[in-house]
């Protein structure tokens, strides 16, 4: 393969706030990146060498787009798979893998993924008609997804008795036990293509109940040990059984009595690692560009206790993007503000996220508290 740092042209399918501090970090390799994504407003358009409007589920549009360059990653699962594997086939390399994509597309399959491989999860059943739903053997309350194409909280039901039946997803999807969980965890898990594994250590998430969307990440976890440990061999496991190059997010439930069960993967850089930027020694953006770029995996280890809070567009607003209070915040030590150059903003809209460091742990919840409840996305 082309050096990295020379002649190798990267592509990215996806043009949002993951590509663009994805670019962030490949400037300083100095890489040539192409972006391919639907909105000519993408938060990437004025990073990249070249950014493509152009459908992503389109079979046509990211075969053309993958065949101009070497490399080609994604920043966002929704893509055309039948192109990718095409692609494969003619000699571009797509990190992670066409085959990966097609089973984290789709939950139910996923679900399968670790029933097979004996990774923990919680029962599940897969369902194909409203019909099937009803003769379900899983108890109420139970959770329904959607097979594919649900993301941050969407495709996601709480069926808490018959009554709720008649609103449920009518489309293929899964059902699971609802977990009684302790906390929501979370490991981010490199691989590169030599079969090298590194893990990021374990951070503890609280999501937007409305959303159902990380809102606040801590790092690092202050859990026993043995807790910790025990779900970075689960993400190792997971990335070595399916031989990924690339990141891959592993979500996870502690449950009250103790035991660790996954709920997703997200095969590229996530939510739950932004505070690595300025909280670890290398960035989950860098460590994915390492990985794919088949390098040697950076050092994982946290520099200092971070807090990452996301920034969310609030409720009742909707148009160009006003920033209340980002004065204040920016007054305060150990704050860094990450905008993703969304002009428009909308009810729940990921507009941005800020990482907050401190050597000491309860200063750095104090500080991230009063950035959540000092910055404000109007319009």
């Amino acid at each position: 393969m082309k050096a990295f740092y020379g002649d190798l042209r990267l592509g990215i399918l996806g043009g949002g706030q993951l590509g663009r501090m994805l670019i962030q970090q490949a400037i300083n390799y100095n890489v040539t990146v192409k972006v391919l994504d639907p909105d000519r407003e993408a938060p990437c358009r004025r990073l990249c060498n070249e950014f493509v409007v152009g459908s992503l589920g389109d079979y046509e549009t990211v075969y053309n787009f993958g065949k101009k360059v070497d490399l080609l990653t994604i920043e966002i699962e929704k893509v055309n798979v039948d192109a990718l594997e095409q692609l494969e086939k003619e000699g571009v390399a797509v990190y992670p893998q066409s085959r990966i994509i097609r089973l984290i597309q789709d939950k139910g399959l996923q679900k399968q993924f670790f029933k097979e491989n004996d990774i923990p999860t919680a029962e599940f059943q897969v369902i194909s008609s409203p019909e099937q739903l009803k003769a379900s053997h899983i108890p109420f309350p139970y959770i329904q997804k959607l097979r594919r194409d649900g993301y941050d909280g969407k495709g996601v039901y709480k069926v808490v008795d018959e009554s709720y039946l008649a609103k449920a997803f009518t489309e293929p999807s899964l059902i699971e036990r609802l977990v009684d969980f302790e906390k929501e965890i979370g490991v981010i898990v490199a691989r590169n293509e030599n079969g090298e594994v590194k893990t990021f250590p374990l951070v503890e998430m609280e999501f937007n109940p409305e959303a159902n969307l990380v809102e606040f990440l801590i790092s690092p976890s202050t859990l026993p040990f043995e807790i910790q440990q025990d779900a970075e061999n689960i993400a190792k496991k997971i990335a070595g059984t399916l031989k990924i190059v690339g990141l891959l997010a592993v979500e996870m439930f502690l449950t009250k009595d103790g035991k660790i069960l996954v709920n997703e993967l997200a095969p590229r850089p996530h939510n739950s690692g932004h505070q690595s930027i300025e909280g670890n020694v290398v960035s989950q953006f860098e460590q994915h560009l390492r990985a794919i770029f088949n390098q040697p995996l950076g050092n994982t280890a946290c520099l200092s206790n971070a807090i990452m809070v996301n920034i969310l567009g609030e409720a009742g607003y909707e148009g160009p993007a006003v920033y209340q209070g980002i004065e204040k915040i920016l007054k305060c030590p150990g704050v860094y503000v990450h905008l993703y150059g969304k002009a428009l903003t909308k009810p729940f809209r990921k507009m941005g996220h800020v990482t907050i460091v401190d050597d000491d742990r309860e200063k750095a919840i104090e500080k991230a508290r009063f950035v959540q409840q000092t910055l404000k996305v109007i319009a």
